[in-house]
């Protein structure tokens, strides 16, 4: 998503990819009376979207058949209007950049970082959220800036980016766990200060786990100048999400960015961010580099990121 993860895990794709084949071996039946406009959208069975995602509450779950979370309902939202019937695959991260580069599946979901390398193996719609920088701190607890974190216990998961922003962060100790609930425990328990999670992971544990007595707070991000001198910083920065197609759906692509930027227009992303606890103005508001870092890479010079 990214989900904010290393990008070593791209080099275990090829490994997954026939794992993800195995997933949706067998083509399924197109549905009865697919329109023309939805059969023009060239995905893999018409009518049909093949997606793969993995386990990541409250982003991408998979229950009844259908994927649920925020990436999960924003993707019904399009899909509806597009008048496609999605079908999920299950998989794990690397398994889901392989499914796509290799064209097994028509797109996945789930927080998944844009980037210039990513870019290059497939095609990212608009930012349908941007992940702002969030730190689960106790209750009253209170650290704004990078300088903040200065000689703190600092903690993550084992393979997320945070953890070479950690690692820069001078005189903090990095903390690194197998997973969120070994954050969350040494957090409750005041064994690290801060923890660094992908935002509605830890605006979940607040509502699961009240007796942490957790609080989400968001870093203000470094400067370009902070960057400059530790570039380990840049991961402090928000980053833009994106779903993720292979090369040839341009028009599949080209259709969803439509719907997203309408849902910013018509208010329904803001609702959906709301019904998970995200704040808004964090969520889908992009931070200056949003545009520069795509104009004449994947879009246009003129291309503006959608905005409430």
């Amino acid at each position: 998503m990214i989900r904010v993860r290393s990008l070593a895990v791209a080099l275990a794709a090829t490994v997954l990819m026939s794992l993800t084949a195995a997933c949706g071996s067998g083509d399924d039946d197109a549905p009865k009376n697919v329109s023309a406009k939805t059969a023009e959208l060239d995905t893999l069975t018409p009518g049909v979207l093949k997606v793969a995602v993995q386990p990541y509450a409250p982003y991408t779950t998979v229950q009844g058949g259908k994927i649920v979370g925020l990436d999960g309902d924003i993707l019904t939202y399009v899909a509806k209007k597009l008048g496609l019937e999605i079908k999920p695959q299950v998989t794990d991260f690397a398994g889901m950049l392989a499914g796509v580069q290799s064209r097994r599946v028509d797109i996945t979901v789930g927080g998944v970082a844009w980037s210039a390398d990513r870019q290059k193996q497939g095609l990212f719609t608009d930012p349908p959220y941007y992940s702002p920088p969030a730190m689960a701190v106790k209750d009253g607890k209170t650290y704004k800036t990078v300088d903040d974190l200065q000689g703190k216990e600092l903690g993550t998961v084992e393979g997320y980016v945070w953890v070479k922003s950690i690692q820069a962060v001078p005189g903090a100790k990095l903390h690194a766990y197998p997973d969120a609930n070994g954050v969350f425990d040494d957090l409750g328990a005041g064994r690290i200060d801060v923890g660094f999670l992908d935002p509605l992971i830890i605006i979940a544990a607040q509502k699961q786990r009240p007796d942490l007595k957790i609080a989400t707070e968001y870093l203000t991000p470094p400067l370009a100048t902070e960057v400059k001198q530790r570039p380990a910083y840049a991961y402090f920065q928000p980053y833009q999400t994106g779903f993720y197609l292979p090369k040839k759906a341009t028009k599949l692509e080209k259709a969803i960015s439509a719907q997203i930027d309408a849902m910013y227009t018509n208010g329904e992303m803001t609702k959906l961010v709301k019904k998970y606890g995200g704040d808004p103005e964090q969520f889908l508001k992009p931070a200056a580099d949003v545009a520069t870092s795509r104009r004449g890479v994947d879009r246009p010079g003129s291309w503006n990121p959608p905005t409430i």
